[in-house]
């Protein structure tokens, strides 16, 4: 007897994927997450590596192919992916704003290098941020980071936004936090519909950032050419 609930599943989940749907804010781990050193997964990782590219037909004898299991294992847990781990998080010390500035500080143009978590193909980009200070500052250098640290997951592009400014809204303890991201995706790119030319822009808006002028302002900092003075 066929089992139509089995079928239904992956149509569901090709659907997912094919359309780069977000289905948590939160990224999605399982409890005994980091219960393996890195070490431990990167043995693994190469182990199942080596089966992938024996399965594709690859002579893993040859000099070229020979170390590719191991780099990519290296790269998965030390690189790309090891903003999954919580104490790879950056510290976010914040500072008293003795400036006494009120106005909107936004960093714009932050590169953004992830992961699509449907096809771990490349997310490439950029992030620009605005928060309005409620009594402190942070670092500018901290907002590349945190960018960073949620990039280096496997992610989808509206929770990679939204966690950013979560995330900066507990640290600078106000809602009035806003980030915009443009980015390519490689599973668009490189395979299905095959678009060189299309980008993807995801917005979330906190605070002050959700009256209309707010929100224009921000945006027309964005538009602001950097050689213009």
């Amino acid at each position: 007897m066929f089992d139509t609930s089995s079928k239904n599943s992956m149509n569901k989940h090709d659907e997912i994927g094919e359309n780069h749907i977000a289905t948590h804010a939160e990224t999605p781990l399982r409890d005994d997450a980091f219960s393996l050193s890195d070490e431990e997964k990167i043995q693994r990782i190469e182990e199942n590596m080596k089966a992938i590219m024996q399965t594709l037909g690859l002579d893993l004898s040859d000099d070229s192919l020979q170390g590719t299991p191991k780099r990519v294992a290296k790269m998965f847990v030390q690189e790309i992916f090891d903003g999954l781990h919580p104490d790879k998080r950056p510290r976010m010390s914040t500072f008293e704003n003795k400036f006494k500035y009120q106005e909107m500080l936004v960093e714009k143009n932050i590169a953004v290098h992830s992961t699509c978590e449907h096809h771990l193909l490349p997310i490439m980009g950029y992030a620009h941020i605005a928060y309005i200070s409620n009594g402190t500052v942070i670092g500018l250098s901290k907002l590349n980071r945190i960018v960073n640290y949620y990039a280096k997951r496997p992610q989808v592009q509206e929770r990679l936004t939204v966690q950013i400014v979560q995330d900066l809204q507990k640290v600078l303890q106000t809602e009035d936090v806003a980030c915009i991201i443009d980015a390519k995706h490689m599973c668009v790119i490189t395979r299905g519909i095959e678009d060189v030319d299309s980008s993807t822009i995801t917005a979330e808006y906190g605070g002050k950032f959700k009256d209309p002028l707010v929100r224009r302002e921000f945006l027309d900092y964005l538009q602001m050419d950097n050689d213009d003075k």
